[in-house]
């Protein structure tokens, strides 16, 4: 498929990476776009792309682009998406998808209207260790799941803290890196929860740079996260069943994972990334797009706003009014 890219900051130069690998498999790199014309031209010539388009609405009608990566900040996903839909792109855009429910459903509803694919960029749960994961899940090896957690943290410095903490752009620890540990929650459950309760540190932003947060599903499972962009956190994870459990040392970029079955010894599965991990979902939207579905099986538009709506739920309850603001 032909791609242009929205955006030109670190996580559009990792689609670009994988994309160029991918030529063998027909995914190739057609144009990128930014706000200046400059910024794009220099984002090109470092990848490849023939294309450099200075302004959003250049690359949204740029003829060659079947599909567009959004990787703009998060506050402008609502319009970016929206934007290349009405342009007739197909379109995956980074996680958090929308800053709320209700802008989520909109987005989906339009790409059905149009016919066009759209899917939000969750690329862990295409990773090869995800699909053994829940194949094992599936299958009742693990028993029934009781409960699971997760953690993960950063600290955010110079031009990314601004970033990722300014309430403007859709900051805070949750909306920004939070969909990783919710997300995470609700492969393994397949459900939403039904009661959570939280705590969180509140910066001079006026966002989350910390966050845990209880959580309890009909099932019965109950799952414990913390989130951080203040704080170093091993990015573990693990799973607990009446038979087993598997631990993961890092589920945020998940090749290997230890399962333990009650009762015999411990052992290790691994299945490495073919490049970096973006090209599962890369290879999604391609599957996608060619058998003429506007959504994924995988990710689906329901998996994407439940998270939404749960994340929207916790923020507000913290008082995030800006969260919910059209």
């Amino acid at each position: 498929m032909k791609w242009g890219i929205l955006g030109t900051g670190s996580i559009a130069g990792k689609f670009a990476d994988t994309v160029n690998h991918m030529r063998q498999e027909g995914e190739t790199l057609v144009c990128v776009g930014s706000r200046k014309l400059e910024t794009a031209r220099a984002f090109a010539d470092q990848w490849g792309i023939a294309e450099a388009c200075g302004s959003y609405e250049d690359l949204a009608a740029n003829a060659q682009a079947e599909a567009v990566y959004i990787a703009t900040p998060n506050s402008l996903h609502y319009e970016n998406v929206r934007l290349c839909l009405e342009a007739g792109k197909h379109v995956l855009c980074e996680k958090p998808f929308t800053i709320n429910e209700k802008q989520a459903g909109q987005l989906y509803q339009l790409a059905e209207e149009k016919g066009l694919f759209l899917m939000e960029a969750f690329w862990i749960r295409f990773l090869p260790i995800y699909e053994k994961l829940l194949e094992m899940i599936r299958q009742g090896q693990l028993g029934r799941i009781q409960c699971a957690r997760s953690d993960y943290g950063f600290i955010a410095q110079g031009a990314r803290k601004d970033r990722k903490f300014n309430s403007d752009l859709g900051g805070g620890a949750l909306l920004d890196i939070g969909v990783y540990n919710i997300g995470f929650m609700h492969m393994i459950t397949g459900e939403e929860p039904e009661f959570f309760d939280s705590s969180c540190h509140i910066n001079e932003y006026g966002t989350d740079d910390y966050s845990t947060i209880l959580m309890k599903y009909p099932s019965g499972c109950t799952a414990a996260i913390s989130t951080s962009i203040g704080m170093e956190m091993p990015r573990r994870a693990a799973v607990f069943g009446t038979k087993g459990m598997v631990e993961l040392e890092d589920f945020q970029k998940a090749e290997t994972m230890t399962v333990k079955i009650y009762g015999e010894e411990e052992y290790q599965v691994s299945l490495p990334f073919d490049i970096n991990g973006f090209e599962y979902q890369i290879r999604e939207a391609s599957k996608c797009v060619a058998g003429g579905h506007c959504f994924s099986k995988v990710w689906t538009p329901n998996d994407c706003v439940g998270v939404m709506k749960f994340m929207e739920n916790v923020r507000k309850s913290w008082g995030m009014k800006f969260a919910f603001e059209e």
